[in-house]
């Protein structure tokens, strides 16, 4: 054991000792097998917090807002687009939590070491613009939700950004995670929101399993609006926050199981929230006047007030605030993590602000800025939020190339390394991204596109994506065989070794070499995603100037 501990590439000292989770604590040296439903349940309870704050983090006020159009403008159409999602929620955010626990190092850092700087760099300023501006959504989410309890927005916003700052300042990391866990309850406010309004069940369960398109709408504002889904839902910073949070808590492999259910548990409740803000706002404006006309987050709680009563328009609210703070907290965690593990700073919740004043001061000055520009007078806040939402749809297939190819990495995950279904699936799922990306610039180009040669798009470049992944891959594994790497030369992990490889420091790993092909295509991938990340900047300005 005791080698182990000198070989680890944890950059942070507070990293390594016992898990202090919120429900429970797990010595640093407890190894003992768990024997029995009780044993199991507690250590579940000391694991739990990454997968759920995660998750649950991300139905944040972009995804209010986001939902919320979906509803208002096209009722329950597109609640399809979240049992798609399922599998892309816990593929990207699985790989994540088997990188946070094998390498105990944050996902910037890794991409940086990996790739080089050149393609660090890109994914950081990727990461720190999208990140900024989605804390600022945060924000616009807190003052629409005082805004409609009477609250003055100035005195609301003040006292909701100096609430975030505190609540991760205190230098215990269990406070913090009973906080954060207490917002993740205050989620279900939306479940007695939907039973109060009552959508047709057969309805939202026709629509969810059964993917289509409205026929009265626009088809890049509707493809826009999808893509924000998309992006809402699956958002880069999630990558980041949960395998730093994951590596903050002191997760290891031994506790890789626990640590999926706590992510099940997570998506799960992302999805019953999502669906449930979709139809109880399709239900509220659909044959009112209001129908196909969202403004923003704001509006909802009015409308649901007006229609259904008092009551579930201030849950709503309340809601919104609760959702708007946990995500306000986790994106400037996921960036203030990243800028600890590029920096070689302290980085984490376990030490005082005194201990990682870079660290804390990045926290902080992120959740300062977001409030004094939501502050700023005439800023379209609906717009805004779906925007920031639209381009983190239009980031995350870069993201999760970079995921992918740092989950086949032998040197940093060994035998935690992607199997080839998990390979197969991402490649297929980073295909479907690139094409919604791909169909939305040519909505944006062609806007008299049907529905249908969109959904034939979507169809035929799907099976194109799911054939290419499986040759890609039977040609990699004779590859290996060819190389003499299959079978006689592999390996044998018990689930004792499987439990305690760590990656090696850093300094040790041999350097990855990219093939031409993959430099080839990750540069294509790139060069495409600013084109189209230009495509929704311009549409997004269009809808505004109308």
């Amino acid at each position: 054991m005791s080698n182990m501990k000198i070989e680890t590439a944890v950059l942070d000292s507070a990293h390594v000792g016992d898990i202090r989770g919120a429900f429970g604590t797990i010595r640093h040296d407890d190894i003992a097998p768990r024997k029995g439903w009780w044993q199991r349940f507690k250590t579940l309870m000391a694991i739990l917090g990454p997968g759920l704050i995660v998750m649950v983090g991300d139905n944040d006020a972009g995804a209010f807002s986001t939902y919320g159009q979906a509803g208002q403008n096209y009722g329950t159409m597109l609640l399809w687009t979240m049992a798609l999602l399922i599998p892309v929620l816990y593929v990207n955010q699985e790989m994540v939590l088997r990188l946070g626990a094998v390498t105990g190092v944050g996902h910037a850092r890794l991409i940086i070491e990996r790739f080089g700087k050149f393609w660090g760099a890109f994914s950081a300023i990727d990461l720190f613009i999208l990140n900024a501006l989605t804390i600022v959504t945060e924000f616009i989410g807190i003052s629409l939700g005082m805004e409609f309890l009477g609250v003055p927005k100035v005195a609301g916003v003040c006292v909701a950004a100096v609430f975030i700052m505190l609540a991760a300042s205190t230098g215990d990391f269990r406070r913090f995670e009973r906080f954060a866990l207490i917002l993740v309850v205050g989620s279900l406010l939306l479940v007695p929101i939907f039973v109060m309004i009552h959508p047709p069940m057969a309805q939202v369960a026709h629509d969810f399993f059964i993917p289509q398109l409205p026929a009265d709408g626009k088809l890049s504002e509707v493809l826009l609006l999808i893509i924000g889904i998309v992006g809402t839902t699956v958002a880069p910073w999630q990558l980041f926050f949960q395998q730093s949070y994951l590596i903050d808590k002191r997760i290891t492999p031994r506790f890789i199981q626990y640590e999926r259910a706590d992510l099940w548990l997570g998506i799960a409740m992302v999805v019953i929230g999502a669906v449930a803000m979709i139809a109880f706002t399709a239900q509220v404006f659909v044959g009112n006047p209001e129908f196909g006309q969202f403004t923003d987050a704001g509006a909802i709680a009015t409308g649901i007030a007006k229609y259904h009563g008092r009551l579930p328009g201030v849950l709503f609210a309340i809601a919104l605030i609760d959702a708007s703070i946990i995500g306000a907290m986790a994106v400037s965690l996921s960036t203030a993590y990243a800028l600890g593990d590029v920096l070689n700073l302290k980085h984490s919740l376990h030490r005082k602000p005194s201990d990682a004043k870079g660290f804390y001061l990045m926290y902080c000055g992120l959740i300062a800025l977001a409030a004094a520009l939501v502050l700023i007078p005439g800023v379209p806040l609906g717009l805004l939020t779906n925007a920031v939402q639209t381009l983190a749809g239009v980031l995350l297939p870069s993201a999760t190339v970079f995921l992918l190819l740092l989950c086949n990495d032998k040197e940093v995950l060994g035998p935690w390394a992607n199997k080839r279904f998990t390979n197969v699936i991402t490649a297929v799922i980073v295909a479907v991204l690139v094409l919604l990306s791909i169909i939305l610039t040519a909505a944006v180009a062609f806007p008299d596109m049907s529905g249908e040669t969109i959904t034939n798009i979507l169809i035929g470049g799907g099976l194109v994506g799911l054939v290419i992944a499986i040759a890609v891959n039977v040609l990699h594994a004779r590859k290996e065989v060819d190389d003499g790497l299959l079978p006689e030369n592999t390996v044998t992990f018990t689930q004792q070794m499987m439990y305690s490889w760590r990656m090696p420091p850093l300094a040790q790993l041999k350097p990855m070499v990219l093939s031409q092909r993959n430099r080839i295509w990750m540069g294509v991938l790139r060069g495409y995603l600013v084109v189209a990340m230009g495509m929704v900047i311009y549409k997004v300005i269009q809808l505004a100037l109308a």
